[in-house]
């Protein structure tokens, strides 16, 4: 097993994707050498680089340290990129992200969570409520805490190893955890699965990796969806929960709820974070905290210190006549729940949408249902359609989704022109979504809207 292997140069094929990035940190903090590939520089890749990462951005077998006794690489790498064909050729020692996730996991207690959202706010929220508890944990997060400016927090003798469990390319069925959580379950990924019911399948495939004696924490709405096992913790609104939200409401843009325990304990919390959603994501972090043998006081008090992740509904602006927020929401329903949050905020004010899909794939199975979620928006400006990993579909691209939007105020623009178009339409509040590159708008759109 590769725990047992002697590691000392790893290299890393997209060593800038979100995950990746916290292996790469993960075995930098061990002392391997580290170096990696990736298409574009980052922000994030910048910061790998100061921590003594080698990275380069032309695809060239030629900067492969020959050394290299682990190499790692995403799905998101496609299969004619000729550094990871080189090293199929050659046969490196050559792993998934998941893979080798799942051998350091195997070392550690696992909190694993599962969902098609809410994975990467709930994994963070666990992570940050035991680090400000002094509770010693090792955490891979799918996104920059703001707590920390990090995706990786790694603590000596931690006992929990808190990852995201990903169900695209079944990733997630490389965990055995300790303790699981399932979020959500919503159609997605149907270029992988085909169906629903098999993603279904899926997720009750990964329930049944979870460890003897160990424990799920499952949402009321998706136990109705796939079986859960007896002893399974159920959160959500409904009396009989384990833990229940009660109480909830917005005071000065703030969201608080109350938290019911079957105990009859009870704790109101205030959030920094805005949401009905992450009033939910909160719960699940609550329950698996409580499995850790935290106290509910604990868990209160790291809750409401708790500052978010990056491009979850991170406010760029924040002013009395301009907001900008930009989001990392590329499934209907988490439009849907973005668009509802900042209603919540600012019921008075009209709400700008730019919006840019992410994968053809995911926009063709989806169309209608993302055209009806980007109809609760004032106006929407669309992008076109960022490929990552996919070759073009014929008739798939922006105009399909401008065509089933019902909303007159529509339009679709150019990356290169949109800070004009941004500027003409005088948003009260603007908010970009997507999990492509339309992060790197963000700068130009927030200098365009201060000019």
């Amino acid at each position: 097993m590769m725990k047992k292997q002697k590691i000392s140069t790893v290299y890393l094929i997209g060593i800038g994707g979100i995950g990746m990035s916290a292996l790469a940190r993960y075995y930098r903090q061990q002392g391997k050498e580290v170096s990696g590939y990736d298409k574009t520089r980052t922000s994030l890749t910048r910061q790998l680089e100061q921590e003594g990462m080698n990275i380069h951005y032309r695809d060239d077998p030629a900067y492969i340290p020959c050394d290299a006794n682990l190499v790692i690489y995403t799905p998101a790498i496609p299969d004619s990129n000729m550094e990871l064909t080189y090293c199929r050729e050659v046969d490196f020692n050559i792993k998934k992200r998941a893979e080798v996730l799942g051998m350091i996991a195997e070392d550690h207690e696992t909190i694993a969570v599962a969902g098609t959202h809410g994975k990467t706010t709930i994994s963070s929220m666990i992570t940050h409520i035991m680090q400000h508890a002094k509770f010693p944990v090792t955490a891979f997060i799918g996104g920059i805490m703001s707590n920390y400016d990090t995706n990786f927090i790694n603590n000596e003798n931690s006992r929990f190893l808190i990852a995201e469990a990903d169900e695209y390319d079944r990733s997630f069925h490389k965990l055995h955890p300790k303790i699981a959580v399932i979020s959500t379950l919503a159609a997605d990924h149907l270029d992988i699965y085909g169906s629903v019911e098999q993603l279904r399948d899926s997720f009750t495939k990964f329930v049944s990796q979870i460890k003897p004696g160990g424990s799920l924490i499952i949402h009321e709405d998706v136990a109705k969806q796939i079986p859960a096992p007896a002893g399974a913790i159920i959160y959500g609104k409904n009396q009989d929960a384990d833990l229940r939200i009660g109480n909830t409401g917005v005071s000065e843009q703030y969201f608080y709820f109350d938290l019911h325990l079957k105990s009859n304990e009870k704790s109101r919390i205030t959030m920094q974070v805005p949401g009905q959603h992450n009033i939910e994501n909160a719960v699940a972090a609550a329950a698996v905290c409580i499995q850790a043998g935290l106290s509910l006081k604990e868990i209160k008090a790291g809750l409401e210190t708790y500052k978010g992740v990056k491009r979850r509904f991170e406010f760029i602006i924040q002013e009395e006549d301009l907001v900008f927020i930009d989001d990392y929401a590329h499934h209907p329903e988490e439009i849907t729940a973005c668009i509802s949050t900042a209603k919540a905020i600012y019921p008075e004010k009209k709400i700008t949408a730019v919006f840019q899909a992410h994968l053809y794939s995911r926009t063709r199975d989806l169309a209608k249902e993302f055209a009806a979620s980007l109809d609760l928006f004032d106006e929407v400006v669309l992008l076109e359609i960022y490929p990552a990993r996919e070759v073009p579909i014929e008739g798939v691209n922006a105009d399909l989704l401008l065509s089933k939007m019902n909303i007159s105020n529509k339009r679709i623009s150019t990356k290169e022109d949109l800070p004009e178009v941004i500027k003409k339409l005088k948003p009260e509040v603007l908010i970009t979504m997507g999990a492509g590159d339309i992060e790197q708008m963000v700068l130009a759109l927030k200098q365009a809207l201060k000019s």
